[in-house]
C-alpha cells in the first residue's frame, strides 16, 4: 500500500447501553448530538463511527463470563473513534473537561449504562489484500460487519509475540482469500494514571491490565454469516497458551438518521 503520511494512533472504545425505554431518546442524542460534542470536533481526530448489537448479536458473545462485559450482553451501542498518530496526548486532554461542559450544559444522557469505555494505542494492522482498504480509512469505508476481540495474554507473554502468533497462525483462519474479513488490527490498552481520564459518569469495566491485547476485524458482510470462524479462531487463541479470548463481540453499523435497531436490542 502507498504510504501516506496520516497514521492511526489510538482509540475510543465505547460501549453503552441506554436504559431501557430510552432507546430512540438516547440514539438520537448521541447521533446527532454527543457523537460531534464530545469527540468528532476535538483535536486529531481521524473518522468516528458508530455500531450496534441487536439481541441476537449478543446472543453470538462468548464467553459467558467475561470480564469486558459485565454480563456477557451488556452494551447495545458501540461508538469508535480513530485519532491521529501525534495528537493523542493532545485529543485526549481535550476529552475530559470537554464532556464536564457538556453536562455543565444540560448536554449529557443520565439513562445510559456504560459496560466497557477506554483508550487504546494502535499496534500492527493485518490484511487480507496486497492493495485493499487502509486501517486508517476503516472506520469511513462502512464495512458491513465489526467483530471486537479482546484476549489476556499469558504471564510473560509481550503483545509483540502474540502479534507474531496471529500473523502466523491467527490471520490465516480469518484472512483468507475467501473470507469477508478484510482487516485486522491489534491494540494495548492505555492504563490511565490516578487523576486522568475523570468522567462525570461511570465508565463500566476497566481497561484490564498491560497483559491485554484488543483486536477488531472489519469484515465486508454481517458477521452473523461467519461466526464460526471467530469461534475456531478463539479456539486456536486458547489452544495456543499464549492468551485466552476474554470477550469477543459482532456488531453491524448504525443506519444515521434513523432509529433502526433501537426496537431490537433486547428480549
Amino acid at each position: 500500500m502507498d504510504d501516506y503520511p496520516v497514521k492511526l494512533g489510538a482509540m475510543l472504545y465505547t460501549l453503552v447501553d441506554p436504559e431501557r425505554g430510552h432507546e430512540v431518546a438516547y440514539n438520537r442524542w448521541y447521533e446527532r448530538d454527543h457523537f460531534y460534542g464530545g469527540c468528532m470536533i476535538g483535536p486529531g481526530i481521524l473518522a468516528g463511527s458508530r455500531w450496534v448489537a441487536t439481541k441476537p448479536y449478543k446472543d453470538l458473545r462468548f464467553p459467558a463470563d467475561s470480564g469486558v462485559a459485565i454480563p456477557t450482553e451488556a452494551g447495545s451501542y458501540l461508538a469508535t473513534y480513530f485519532v491521529q498518530k501525534g495528537h493523542e496526548a493532545e485529543h485526549f486532554a481535550w476529552t475530559s473537561p470537554q464532556v464536564f461542559e457538556l453536562y455543565k450544559e444540560g448536554r449529557g444522557f443520565e439513562e445510559r449504562i456504560h459496560a466497557h469505555t477506554a483508550l487504546y494505542t494502535h499496534q500492527k494492522p493485518f490484511y487480507r489484500d496486497d492493495d485493499g482498504v487502509p486501517v486508517e480509512l476503516a472506520l469511513d469505508h462502512r464495512f458491513a460487519g465489526l467483530v471486537s476481540v479482546h484476549v489476556d495474554r499469558a504471564e510473560g507473554v509481550k503483545h509483540p509475540q502474540f502479534d507474531e502468533w496471529f500473523e502466523a497462525e491467527g490471520a490465516p483462519l480469518l484472512l483468507g482469500a475467501d473470507s469477508s474479513v478484510a482487516i485486522a488490527c491489534s491494540w494495548r490498552p492505555i492504563i490511565p494514571r490516578e487523576g486522568e481520564g475523570a468522567s462525570p459518569m461511570k465508565l463500566g469495566s476497566g481497561p484490564g491490565t498491560l497483559q491485554r491485547t484488543m483486536q477488531l476485524f472489519f469484515l465486508d458482510s454481517e458477521p452473523a454469516q461467519h461466526w464460526q470462524r471467530f469461534v475456531d479462531y478463539a479456539a486456536a487463541v486458547d489452544a495456543s497458551g499464549l492468551a485466552t479470548v476474554t470477550l469477543a463481540a459482532p456488531f453491524i453499523p448504525t443506519i444515521p438518521g434513523t432509529d433502526t435497531y433501537a426496537d431490537q436490542l433486547w428480549d
